[in-house]
């Protein structure tokens, strides 16, 4: 039930969870309601369907390795955020798709972030492609196992080709495919041999730029190696 819920835009209602699952309502009324009661499910007042918390999300955020990530990367993100006059984000991979588990806000009266818990597939996240960059082989196949299954041949291997060139240059800058005026610059956060994470400014220009856009990728690049750097010092002590 979990499973279907997550990949669902609107709420399901009783009748559609029962149906998807080939269960019986006797089935699966008792397993909503003890969901609905510990916080993992919620029903919406308009549709009576029932849709995901964000309960996992943040059970998920508590496991040490993700906890630890996100506190030695928020310090660098702010002052990287202060530095450029741009919001940032982390995100990681999910399942054939990325997840944004930290972002920092500009200063700026004017900005754009992405908010935490976003989720897009990896083949149309600029931070989705360096996160798969800087990965072994043995994982790069896993991932792209995980692709639905109408995923054309050649929009893997554009994405693998493009993947490539971000492990050549170290990152990753291309335009928004969502949103025009916005250039997403990415950058990847080591964890050993395995990018753990990918740091993501989307770079929106205006008249009152702090720094341009050449300075905001090599200050981007700086503060990726530096969160890379304080993790190993993070996971050598533990």
């Amino acid at each position: 039930m979990l499973e279907l819920l997550v990949a669902e835009a609107r709420p399901l209602t009783m009748s559609d969870i029962c149906q998807r699952l080939r269960r019986s309502q006797g089935e699966m009324f008792r397993m909503v309601q003890v969901l609905q009661a510990r916080g993992f499910l919620e029903q919406d007042n308009a549709t009576d369907g029932y849709y995901l918390t964000d309960r996992l999300f943040s059970m998920a955020m508590r496991q040490p390795p993700m906890q630890s990530l996100v506190e030695v990367a928020l310090p660098r993100m702010r002052t990287l955020a202060m530095q450029i006059g741009q919001s940032c984000h982390l995100a990681m991979h999910a399942r054939g798709e990325i997840v944004v588990v930290a972002r920092v806000e500009s200063d700026e009266l004017i900005g754009f972030s992405v908010r935490v818990g976003h989720r897009l597939s990896i083949l149309q996240a600029l931070s989705g492609r360096v996160l798969f960059a800087f990965q072994p082989e043995e994982l790069r196949t896993r991932w792209l196992s995980m692709l639905p299954a109408e995923t054309s041949r050649d929009e893997i291997e554009e994405f693998v080709a493009s993947a490539d060139e971000a492990r050549r240059q170290g990152f990753a800058r291309s335009s928004s495919s969502f949103t025009s005026g916005i250039t997403d610059i990415s950058a990847p956060v080591m964890r050993g041999d395995r990018a753990a994470a990918a740091l993501t400014v989307p770079f929106i220009k205006h008249v009152n730029l702090r720094c341009g856009l050449t300075d905001a990728t090599r200050r981007l690049t700086e503060a990726a190696s530096l969160i890379s750097g304080h993790l190993l010092e993070s996971d050598s002590r533990i």
